[in-house]
């Protein structure tokens, strides 16, 4: 498995699926790219044309691939689905990168998949006992075998049975030769909401990726709600047992883009929501208030409108830095967040500074920034994280690293605040999270969202971790190697 080498949080997946269009593929092509920080590792296209299924798949970025118009040519059909993705379980390879296509005895399936199964590995151990046959490393497979499994006769009754044997945050959008479905579940932890584009029907992880087709937001999906759009009609379906919604607290922290809705305002506003909420759980003298870009921009504005101090970029993004040459060779690798990051040493020069961010998780990051600013003068470097410390794991669908791995779970405050060679470390309270997000305290017997990052409190139980499998290990039990 490949070293978690990265110090934030990466959400695994966008996805996107359009009915009843002329340009459907286009569509989802473009879609496909607003969703792009939700996975960068692959992308792909299927489409159906009244007859026929067509896929593309390619490993990389968006707009590397499906701008060239004869690669759409090969996508025809009003109806499409596509995915980005990042690697959570199953290794990175052409062959794990959805949407997946399959041909069952009721006719053709595609699915896109969102999130992380909880019980996927158990799941895949009795199926390959039964005979199934998995030409993929990733969970998404194991939900298109369960329905391929199903005796029921309707789809809808194949894919309410195989949901009610899967377990964790997913966020589903499946298409067949008749219908574009759309799925969260029962907590509705991984988002999906639903768009209209004159008779077309859109389903998306986030709204960003309907703004950019000139699509109207209609709703988000409720959690554990089934929609289904067929002949241009959309209709819905609860069959879970009523649970109260805990969408990712971490929408709102960080995945999302700033432009995107929801719960009806955008990321943005809450992003500065808890710059403000940090600002008053702090009592700080210092000359500036400088944000990590781009995460950190929104908080620390919320911070300095808050205290009424300074705002200064003084720290610069590279947004030009590639894959190809940040890894070639261990000197180039070795200048580290310098070929991210720069500071404006004229503005930082000989000021206390206030550095804020959006989390801290390993650490690795955020120590390098803090030397870089002491490099170029700064007096004091204090550091201010706008969400509480990130003591445990994800099962849903976040790709992070291990408990030991974490810095707050194995250091307290003083000793994270030496690791990071800051004058001074704060994150913002859980209390405070909340008041920010939905204006008022932690309700322990409503928690609101899944917060588990924080406070351990799993919606669901992380089934093959209890069971002793390593949940981002799928692809063992079909002697693949992780990525």
């Amino acid at each position: 498995m490949k070293k978690f080498d990265f110090d934030k949080l990466r959400e695994e997946c966008g996805i996107f699926g359009i009915s009843n269009h002329d340009d459907a593929s286009a569509l989802v092509a473009l879609g496909l790219h607003a969703l792009q920080h939700r996975g960068q590792e692959g992308c792909g296209i299927v489409s159906f044309d009244g007859n026929n299924y067509h896929s593309e798949k390619r490993q990389g970025l968006v707009g590397d691939h499906f701008t060239d118009s004869e690669l759409l040519k090969r996508l025809p059909g009003n109806f499409a689905v596509g995915h980005n993705r990042y690697s959570t379980t199953g290794e990175t390879s052409l062959r794990n990168i959805q949407p997946f296509f399959a041909d069952l005895h009721m006719g053709g399936l595609s699915i896109a998949h969102n999130g992380n199964l909880t019980n996927a590995l158990l799941l895949r151990e009795i199926l390959v006992k039964d005979g199934a046959i998995f030409r993929t490393t990733s969970d998404t497979e194991t939900i298109v075998q369960l329905i391929a499994k199903s005796k029921r006769e309707k789809f809808t009754d194949k894919l309410i049975e195989a949901l009610f044997q899967i377990q964790g945050g997913f966020a589903l959008i499946l298409m067949t030769n008749k219908k574009l479905v759309g799925v969260r579940d029962p907590f509705g932890i991984r988002p999906l909401v639903i768009g209209k584009l004159k008779k077309s029907y859109i389903l998306a992880s986030e709204t960003c990726a309907l703004d950019i087709v000139g699509a109207t937001f209609i709703r988000e999906v409720e959690n554990g709600e089934i929609v289904i759009i067929e002949n241009e009609e959309l209709r819905s379906l609860k069959p879970f047992p009523a649970q109260k919604p805990r969408p990712c607290i971490f929408e709102y922290i960080y995945f999302a883009r700033p432009d995107s809705l929801i719960d009806k305002k955008c990321a943005y506003e809450y992003r500065k929501n808890l710059g403000k909420e940090l600002a008053k759980e702090t009592d700080l003298q210092a000359d500036l208030v400088v944000p990590v870009p781009d995460s950190g921009v929104p908080a620390a504005l919320g911070y300095a409108d808050q205290s009424k101090k300074k705002f200064e970029l003084g720290l610069i993004r590279n947004h030009y830095v590639g894959r190809t040459f940040i890894e070639p060779t261990q000197s180039i690798r070795s200048l580290g967040v310098k070929l991210k990051l720069s500071s404006t040493k004229s503005i930082v020069k000989d000021k206390s500074i206030i550095l804020i961010d959006d989390s801290l998780v390993r650490g690795t990051t955020c120590s390098k920034i803090v030397k870089m600013l002491y490099e170029s003068g700064a007096k004091e470097v204090h550091v201010r994280i706008a969400c509480p410390e990130i003591k445990y794991p994800d099962f849903y669908g976040v790709d992070m690293p291990t408990k030991e791995e974490l810095l707050a779970f194995k250091k307290n405050n003083q000793e994270m605040c030496e690791h990071i060679k800051a004058k001074s470390l704060k994150f913002l309270s859980l209390d405070g999270l909340y008041k920010a997000l939905i204006g008022f305290k932690r309700n322990n017997s409503y928690p609101q969202f899944s917060d588990h990052y924080f406070t351990g409190d799993y919606p669901i139980k992380p089934h093959d971790a209890m069971k002793g499998f390593k949940v981002k290990q799928l692809s063992l039990l079909s002697g693949k190697s992780n990525n």
